[in-house]
């Protein structure tokens, strides 16, 4: 192996000779080899922190709410709707956001803003960048009270503004960006505990009216799109219909509604459904044929066939029953 000599050292020796101290320098040459394969290279800082657990194999090893992702500068990514809420944590570089709340915003180190469920956002990287998603349908809290202070009194500003995170946040959102790069499943119990922690620094260290701001939009698109759904359900013959009545693809309302309501779309409408037939049928003087026009069932034997699976009944037979003082209802599992 090739050496060549990088630092002399001349170190001292000290002899002892009756009383007298006499110093002896002595020359020392060090060699390392030329090649770089061959060098003893430093540890990582890191190398304590590496975990010593394979969790692939663990129940509660899961997909993570959070996501730590990376751009490249020029990377786009094209205006989508938001299925759950969000929140995005600037960690590194320069962001472009484009959405109703932050119309043409350049993201900063440390900024973090929310887009609420059911809005729409595109991004564009200014410069290589590094930021924290959280999505969440409801904030995992640790002081209930907290939160309702902010939200029951949450108000629209006139124009949003990002919100810089504190050292204390700050650091957080590092060390879950540095755990997400790991090559082991992230544990959904520790995704969790962050979680709390998280929203426990945001809730509580920064002022009310600032963050009364941050929250405002959950509650105004929550509510709209409960208003739509309750306004156009009687509308729509299925899911499909449904989706389009409100200008949404049908993968992405299933799942907003799903986030939203706790229940598929179409067991939800199935529900209703069944309500407004048991409606008609004992209050209304509607025909039969009427209601299974109204309910979009292609023949009579279709609502047939579904208020006997429903109810234990024809139509005919449930309206008689109604017109007796029977009580008629759906079947229970």
């Amino acid at each position: 192996m090739q050496t060549k000599p990088i630092k002399t050292i001349i170190s001292p020796f000290l002899l002892k000779h009756n009383r007298r101290k006499n110093f002896i320098f002595t020359k020392t040459t060090i060699f390392v080899p030329v090649d770089n394969d061959s060098r003893i290279k430093p540890m990582s800082k890191d190398s304590l922190c590496a975990q010593h657990t394979d969790c692939s194999g663990c129940p509660k090893a899961m997909e993570s709410t959070l996501i730590h992702r990376n751009l490249l500068r020029g990377q786009h990514i094209p205006k989508d709707k938001c299925t759950q809420n969000c929140m995005l944590f600037m960690i590194e570089g320069e962001l472009l956001i484009n959405s109703d709340e932050h119309p043409g915003t350049t993201l900063h180190e440390k900024q973090f803003i929310l887009q609420a469920i059911g809005s729409k956002y595109e991004i564009l990287a200014l410069t290589d960048v590094s930021y924290i998603l959280f999505w969440f349908n409801e904030l995992p809290l640790l002081c209930e009270n907290r939160y309702r202070e902010i939200i029951d009194q949450a108000e629209g500003p006139l124009t949003y503004t990002p919100m810089v995170m504190n050292p204390r946040l700050f650091y957080l959102i590092n060390d879950v960006a540095a755990y997400l790069d790991e090559s082991t499943p992230a544990c959904g119990k520790y995704i969790d505990l962050k979680c709390q922690e998280m929203v426990y620094m945001i809730t509580n260290y920064y002022p009310l009216p600032q963050l009364r701001a941050f929250f405002y939009p959950i509650s105004t698109y929550t509510e709209s799109f409960q208003y739509f759904v309750m306004q156009n359900y009687s509308k729509a013959k299925n899911v499909e219909e449904f989706a389009h009545l409100g200008g949404y693809n049908t993968t992405t309302f299933r799942r907003l509604f799903r986030n939203l309501y706790g229940v598929p779309v179409y067991e939800w409408m199935l529900e209703k459904k069944r309500e407004g037939i048991l409606e008609d049928l004992q209050h209304s003087n509607m025909r039969i044929t009427e209601i299974c026009n109204r309910y979009g069932f292609d023949s009579l034997s279709h609502l047939a066939h579904f208020c006997k699976d429903s109810f234990g009944d024809t139509p005919r037979a449930l309206r008689k029953k109604a017109a007796n003082g029977e009580k008629i209802g759906k079947i229970t599992d």
